[in-house]
């Protein structure tokens, strides 16, 4: 299957006429974009060879999804990009939305996006989209009606029911690991309206079910580049996705027939997440259950250096998981740098103890 590149999708959405927002991690106003005629695409801190020019305004401590996004920004790769948005998933997005209205601004409008932490009211998370739909109007000079917004809202529905279908259908697709998380990560940049076609080529391969040693994957997003590959080699199958970037996405319809109130309803929905602050007993039990459910034989935690929120579980989920007797491996990554040696070797022996 094909699955088109950031480019072509940018490319066609900008000669429709349309605008494009480079929106950071990790839950964005996708519905409200789209309704202003703003295809959202996703930069998880786009890998840089080289952090320098963002590294110059960060402390040394920022993970590397910042400083790779900040230097992509400064060094002119999101060009492209006709707005910004930064959710406020951490204390250092939170840094990076305050650097650049305030002392880097861009010659991009910023728009920052405030979500409640565990158990927030969808009332106040509404109120923020409608803030965004409000600055989106000033920046587009347009006025979509509810109607549109919506329509909006029930095709981004659409996309997250079909994103949810391939992952509990991952044991039955004949993709690598690397090629399955093509597809997923489509959902970043493709319009909703055409993720669930990849999804439906992807469910209709003919050939025969991938093999593999079945294991989970925690963390942000799936990077740096060789993780997966790594896995693909030591002959293991990812069928339990609970990466931030994926996993934790699985967004359920809203209820409400108000566009923001339902928008926000479905975020808040969301599988527990530590960018969200959810209940610690929480989270350890949805992934317990996810690693059950999916018959996983081992499992790979695999945080991203000094992402202060996701570290913070990594003790108590590793614990909740070993108790279930799920061998665990914890891998502190680096988005830009490439995988050590050391971390493939690691891979491969906790592969070989439960193979």
């Amino acid at each position: 299957m094909q699955i088109p590149t950031r480019t072509m999708v940018i490319d066609a959405h900008k000669r429709a006429g349309g605008r494009v927002a480079a929106v950071f991690p990790i839950h964005a106003p996708r519905a409200i974009l789209r309704a202003f005629g703003v295809l959202p695409v996703e930069c998880w801190g786009p890998p840089v060879p080289d952090t320098s020019s963002g590294d110059a305004h960060l402390q040394s401590w920022t993970c590397s999804i910042v400083r790779c996004g900040l230097s992509a920004l400064l060094d002119g790769r999101l060009d492209v990009a006709d707005i910004l948005v930064v959710p406020h998933a951490c204390d250092a997005l939170q840094g990076l939305g305050s650097l650049l209205l305030d002392l880097l601004p861009p010659r991009q409008p910023v728009i920052p996006f405030y979500l409640p932490r565990c158990g927030g009211d969808a009332a106040f998370l509404a109120e923020e989209l409608r803030a965004v739909a409000a600055r989106l109007a000033e920046i587009t000079g347009l006025r979509p009606t509810d109607a549109d917004l919506r329509d909006a809202v029930l095709r981004e529905e659409t996309a997250d029911a079909a994103l949810a279908r391939l992952l509990d259908a991952r044991p039955r697709i004949p993709l690598s690991n690397v090629a399955f998380q093509a597809v997923v990560r489509s959902r970043e940049y493709v319009p909703s309206e055409m993720f669930p076609t990849l999804v439906e080529a992807a469910l209709a391969l003919p050939d025969p079910p991938p093999t593999g040693i079945p294991v989970l994957l925690s963390g942000l997003v799936p990077e740096p580049a060789g993780l997966l590959t790594a896995l693909d080699e030591a002959g293991a199958l990812v069928v339990a996705d609970d990466l931030a970037s994926s996993g934790r996405r699985r967004l359920p319809a809203g209820g409400s027939t108000d566009p923001y109130l339902r928008a926000a309803e479905s975020i808040l929905d969301a599988p527990p997440c530590s960018t969200r602050g959810s209940d610690m007993a929480e989270r350890v039990h949805s992934v317990v259950d996810l690693a059950r459910r999916a018959g996983v034989r081992a499992a790979i935690l695999a945080p991203v250096k000094f992402c202060e929120p996701e570290l913070y579980y990594v003790p108590v989920l590793r614990k909740g998981l070993e108790d279930a007797g799920i061998r665990t491996l914890v891998l502190e990554v680096e988005i830009h740098v490439p995988l050590p040696h050391q971390a493939i070797t690691r891979i491969q022996a906790l592969l070989e103890s439960v193979g």
